[in-house]
Formats: structure tokens, sequence, C-alpha cells
């Protein structure tokens, strides 16, 4: 399965109710939001992508993708996520360690904003809409979601051995779409049949 990682700009909140321990909130994903352009496409997410995903899931939550920083887990009831009109909402109970107090106050001050997922789309849907300029790749169905992620820098990774980047996801999808379309000499021959008529 090919990971790849998403990254959105947006609020992320810290609550604390009732002297509860504080919580990390925030939307890890928009629906129908399209992103800028990368590669000469642009990707969204339909309403319902996560909710499959979501039934099997036990993501975690990790601050920037890191293994090492574990924030929340769904099985453990330390990370709640869930689909409402807006997006993939995330609510993160941290653990009681310094790193995740120093991530409390990094996004209290504003310094951490944004967030990320990490999902991927192997036995997932996706629709391509080439008629466009750029294209459009909506995503439909996200196969497997691994994590969420309060992140530093809100880019698209580079390509490695177990991430996708929005390019190997262009390059396919190029690679497919030239598989589909017709030899050049079956287009003029088509295009002289139907001059004939």
């Amino acid at each position: 399965m090919e990971k790849e990682i998403r990254t959105m700009s947006d609020s992320i909140e810290i609550r604390s109710e009732n002297n509860e321990p504080a919580k990390i909130i925030g939307y890890a994903a928009r629906f129908n939001s399209p992103s800028e352009e990368m590669w000469g496409f642009v990707e969204q997410i339909r309403p319902g992508a996560f909710l499959k995903a979501l039934e099997k899931s036990d993501a975690r939550a990790l601050f920037n993708h890191d293994p090492n920083l574990i924030l929340g887990r769904e099985k453990s009831g330390t990370l709640k996520l869930s689909e409402d009109e807006v997006g993939l909402r995330y609510e993160i109970t941290p653990p009681d360690t310094q790193w995740a107090k120093d991530l409390i106050s990094s996004i209290q001050r504003g310094d951490v904003s944004q967030s990320s997922f990490a999902f991927s789309m192997t036995g997932g849907v996706e629709e391509w809409d080439d008629s466009k300029e750029p294209a459009v790749r909506t995503i439909v169905e996200v196969g497997k979601l691994y994590d969420i992620s309060p992140v530093t820098y809100p880019a698209y990774p580079s390509t490695s051995v177990n991430v996708r980047s929005m390019e190997e996801v262009a390059q396919e999808h190029r690679k497919r779409s030239a598989d589909k379309r017709p030899h050049v000499e079956v287009l003029k021959r088509r295009l002289e049949i139907e001059a004939e008529i």
C-alpha cells in the first residue's frame, strides 16, 4: 500500500473545560475544497470519503507524522475522528508529557496551525476529470487512514520509499490516461471518415 500525505492550512484550537485535560481539535481535511495546482492537477475530497475507512480504522494522532511523537490513538480513545458537513474532524487528548505540553503552547501561540492526514488509496475510489485545465482528481473513498497530524509546515512531502507524492500521483494518472487514448493514426482515420460522411 502506497501512503499519501495531504496537508491543509486550517486553524487548530486548544480546548479545556471544567478542569479537564486540554484537547487539540481541528480538521485534517475539508470537503469540496480544491487544493492548489500541483504537477498539472488539483485535488478535492468528496463528502463521505472517510466513512468506510473510519469503520475499520485504528488511526493515530502524531505530531509532524512522526511515529515517535504519538498524541493519541483511536483504539485507546485518546483520538476521536468523525466526518461532519465540513470534513474530517479530530479531537485529541494528548499525553501528559513535556513535549505534548510544548506542542499545546505552540498551537496556542499560533506557531503550529496546520493539519495533515496520511492515507492510502489502495481499495479506495478516485475520479479524474481531464476535461478541465488543470485536471481534477476527486477522492471519493479513501482506502485506509493511517494518521492525522498537526504539522509545522503545510507542504506536500517529497517522494520517499513509502510516501507517494502528488507528482507521482500525477505521473501515474498521465500514464493511465495515455494508455487509454487512441493512437494518433486511429484518430486521424476517424476524422477522415467523419469528413467523408
